[in-house]
């Protein structure tokens, strides 16, 4: 069966590139790989930075486009590995190795799904996409290469969802915060303590409810993260800084979120980006009906993905658990790939939208 072969072609590859270091913006060899691989299909490769996409042969305009998007560079191992993070270890049916769930899995499940699906008469064009700095929302991967796709109508994001979809996404907004005080010594009742006045604004975040509550992603999380003030025990503190993480939800856009933040703070508030926005799809949207139709169940993610970078339909959905990503001793099932590929071939098949 076709599948099977396939099957084995995407898993030896991702032995590969687990044995290749890929951490976000050192992608380039791990992109030379995937783009070997599919050159090697006889398929036309299309190269920018680290990132690689290739497009189903006979492209219609006429028709609409499906992303299959997914990412290989990863985190940093953390010190708790006690097997070589980049020795693609297999033991049976497991396989140990960085960046094996996240996102290896889902990126082979995905390119398996094209290559079996790239030469059918379907209604629609597909676009394979394998980015990089994924892990760092960085403006080298998926963003870069958007204008470069031209017009997408549905993205499909591989992301360890133990193949159940994810049909909304948290968006995320890092605020720096400062609380201004006046210098003073603190031995006299002298200046003002801008860490008291940063508490009140820190006791705001940690309470506040915003009044409209997501139905798939409930209530926005505000979450003071770090805090620096001071200089020496004897010197009332003129400057309080503290980071806040905002967790967004389709409820309200992150600019909207900024403005309401600052009507009830003191504070000066400054973003660091309004780009990473909460995604999400309709349940009556084609391929969540498939879904539901395969017995596939839907839930809201609370983790970020390259879905919050882009301006179209998406849904999040791939082999693995998002449990062990960014994990020591990181795994994947080889069986959950072959499971991936065959949800993608079942979501997409006579799909029409």
């Amino acid at each position: 069966m076709e599948i099977e072969k396939i099957w084995v072609e995407v898993t030896d590859l991702l032995k590969t590139l687990i044995s290749t270091k890929s951490l976000s913006r050192k992608e380039d060899e791990t992109a030379s790989l995937i783009a070997s691989f599919l050159q090697s299909k006889n398929l036309q490769v299309n190269r920018h930075l680290n990132n690689v996409w290739v497009t189903s042969p006979h492209f219609d305009d006429a028709k609409p486009t499906i992303l299959l998007n997914s990412h290989h560079d990863t985190v940093k191992p953390n010190p708790g590995w006690t097997k070589d993070p980049f020795f693609p270890l297999l033991e049976d049916d497991k396989l140990t190795g960085l960046g094996s769930n996240d996102a290896g899995g889902p990126l082979m499940a995905l390119l398996g799904a094209f290559l079996l699906m790239k030469d059918e008469n379907n209604e629609f064009n597909l676009i394979f996409a394998a980015t990089a700095e994924e892990e760092i929302s960085g403006k080298n991967g998926i963003a870069s290469i958007l204008e470069k796709l031209g017009k997408i109508d549905l993205g499909i994001v591989g992301e360890p969802t133990q193949c159940q979809m994810a049909i909304a996404e948290k968006g995320l907004m890092v605020m720096d915060c400062t609380a201004h005080g006046k210098a003073g010594h603190a031995a006299r009742n002298e200046g003002v303590n801008s860490i008291y006045k940063a508490m009140k604004d820190i006791e705001w975040f940690r309470t506040f409810n915003f009044p409209r509550t997501s139905e798939t992603l409930g209530e926005i999380k505000m979450s003071v993260t770090q805090i620096e003030a001071g200089k020496q025990h004897n010197v009332v503190p003129d400057l309080c800084k503290f980071v806040v993480d905002v967790r967004s939800t389709d409820a309200y856009s992150n600019k909207e979120i900024y403005e309401i933040i600052k009507q009830h703070v003191e504070c000066e508030v400054n973003p660091r980006s309004f780009r990473l926005n909460s995604s999400g799809i309709s349940l009556n949207h084609p391929i969540v009906k498939k879904g539901i139709e395969l017995n596939l169940s839907y839930y809201g993610s609370p983790t970020l993905s390259d879905q919050a970078l882009m301006p179209f339909t998406t849904i999040k959905i791939g082999p693995g658990d998002s449990a062990r990503s960014h994990t020591a001793d990181e795994y994947i099932y080889l069986s959950e790939i072959k499971q991936g590929i065959e949800t993608y071939v079942n979501l997409l098949s006579g799909l029409v939208f």
